[in-house]
This record gives structure tokens, C-alpha cells and sequence, in this order.
């Protein structure tokens, strides 16, 4: 039940905060101020029902430390996505026209905030790390990752290849940085910074969202392979390999930390114990 839970009271601060979202989405002061409030009011209602459910810290949003990671992790998901596009620049596919809509940018960045925070608490706080105490890190990355693609087919100007591509960006990228830390400040920041370079610096696509104008007045043009057509840049080959990669680094880093959760049961269970313990001697005083 903790799953059903946590669950209901994570979608109900996403569903409340859109809604507010949507009533002040003509003001971009307020919608920055509304997206903000949601992204802190998520965390504090995970914390909440986690605790209520689970009676135990909840170490994985503790505030310790959350600063840098959330800071690093923003800068490495700016990074990743201005990859993607100096690569398109290089390709002609991106082409800058001028200055876009530095208050449209405040907005998006509140939306971001809050979708960022409250999809990797949903995704990685709770799904996926739920299932994966019952069936081991690399079935449980690869069961939520396919649900997250699905998810996507929801947006607008979705496509199957987009929803793939999500899968494999997000659903691998975003699990692995949460399996290598087993905190959510990592995966937040890497989030939320490449949607905001995505929709707010770049004014691409994002998820295929007809998302607004950004900081920039910019087009894309391509074969869709490159660009990711309606669906926007991560639908790009390029950000598949980029995001892979980094997975893939993300996925070594946790392994050689001693956090991948194997499938067997009694083997899970020594994993969970010793990652108790040493949650416990790092809260102990030096």
C-alpha cells in the first residue's frame, strides 16, 4: 500500500500545482512563483508520506548536501543539452533569429521547477524505488523506464521514437544518477536543467509540449532523426547517445559504490542492511 500511497499524494501536489499553473500561465511572474511553490511543497509532502508510511528518515530528499547536488546536477543537464544543440548548429539544423522572451523564459523556468521536481519524485522516489525492492535495480530501471516513454505518448505531438527516446534519455539517465547517489538532488537538477535549457534558453520543443517561446527566438530544422521533429530535440539521435552515455557513467559510478540492488531476494535484503548501516554511521556525529 505504501506504493498506492505515496503515490496519491505526489500526483495530487503535481495535479494541484498545474492547475495553478494553468489559471496564472498569462503572468510570468506568478507562474514562476506558483512553479516554485509546487517544486517545494512536493518535496515536503514526499517527506511527509514517506515517513508515514515507511518510518523511516527520508534521506533520499535530506537537506543536507542537496545545494551542490541540485546545483551540479542543473549545470550537467545545461551541459547535455547544449551539446545536443552546438551539434545541430553544426549541422545547420538550429538557427537563432534574434532575441526571444526573457519574461516567457521566468515563466517556463517556475513550470520547469515544478515538473522536474515533482515527475522525479513520482518516477524515481517512488516508483522506481519502490520496485526496486522487490525486483532489483536493473528490472526495476527497465520497467519504469519503459512506463515513462509510454507516458509521454500522452503529449501533444507525441511519437512512438519520441516516447523511445524518453525511455531511454530519462528513464535510464535520471534512474542511473539517482541509483549512483541514492538521493533525488542529482536527478532533480539534471531534470530541470535540461528543460530549461530545452524550453527557456533554447526555446526548442520540449516533449513535444508546444512549449512557448524562450530566450531566445530560434528554429529547428531536419530530418527528424536530427532534430526530433514536433517532438523537439529529444527526439534527436543526438540526445539518445548523449544521455546514454551519461547513464552509462551513472550506472559504473553506482556499481563501484556497491549500489545496484541485485534481483536475488536474500541478496536484496544484505544490500538493504548494509545500506541502512551506512546511512546510519553518516548521520552519526564525526
Amino acid at each position: 500500500m505504501r506504493l498506492v500511497w505515496q503515490l496519491i499524494a505526489v500526483v495530487a501536489v503535481s495535479f494541484l500545482g498545474g492547475q495553478g499553473l494553468m489559471a496564472v500561465q498569462d503572468n510570468p511572474w506568478l507562474t514562476f512563483a506558483v512553479g516554485l511553490a509546487t517544486a517545494v511543497v512536493g518535496v515536503v509532502v514526499y517527506r511527509w508520506v514517506v515517513r508515514l508510511t515507511e518510518r523511516r528518515p527520508v534521506v533520499e530528499v535530506a537537506l543536507k548536501g542537496a545545494a551542490p547536488a541540485l546545483t551540479w546536477g542543473t549545470l550537467l543537464g545545461l551541459g547535455l543539452f547544449g551539446l545536443v544543440i552546438v551539434n545541430l548548429t553544426f549541422l545547420g539544423s538550429y538557427t537563432v533569429h534574434g532575441l526571444g522572451s526573457p519574461m516567457g523564459a521566468l515563466g517556463l523556468l517556475g513550470f520547469m521547477a515544478a515538473a522536474a521536481v515533482t515527475e522525479e519524485l513520482m518516477w524515481r522516489g517512488v516508483v522506481f524505488r519502490i520496485v526496486e525492492s522487490w525486483t532489483g535495480t536493473w528490472v526495476s530501471l527497465t520497467i519504469t523506464g519503459l512506463l515513462f516513454g509510454l507516458a509521454h505518448l500522452l503529449n501533444p505531438n507525441a511519437t512512438l521514437w519520441g516516447a523511445v527516446a524518453i525511455a531511454l534519455e530519462a528513464g535510464g539517465m535520471l534512474t542511473a544518477a539517482y541509483v549512483a547517489t541514492r538521493k533525488l538532488w542529482v536527478p532533480i537538477g539534471l531534470h530541470l536543467g535540461w528543460n530549461v535549457a530545452g524550453s527557456a534558453v533554447f526555446s526548442t520543443e520540449v516533449s513535444g509540449n508546444d512549449t512557448p517561446q524562450g530566450l531566445l527566438d530560434a528554429s529547428t530544422s531536419g530530418h527528424v532523426l536530427v532534430t526530433g521533429g514536433a517532438f523537439g530535440p529529444e527526439g534527436s539521435l543526438y540526445s539518445v547517445v548523449f544521455c546514454v552515455i551519461t547513464a552509462a557513467i551513472f550506472l559504473v559510478v553506482a556499481h563501484r559504490r556497491g549500489r545496484i540492488v541485485p534481483l536475488n531476494r536474500a541478496a536484496r535484503a544484505a544490500h538493504a542492511a548494509a545500506a541502512a548501516a551506512a546511512d546510519k554511521a553518516a548521520r552519526l556525529p564525526a
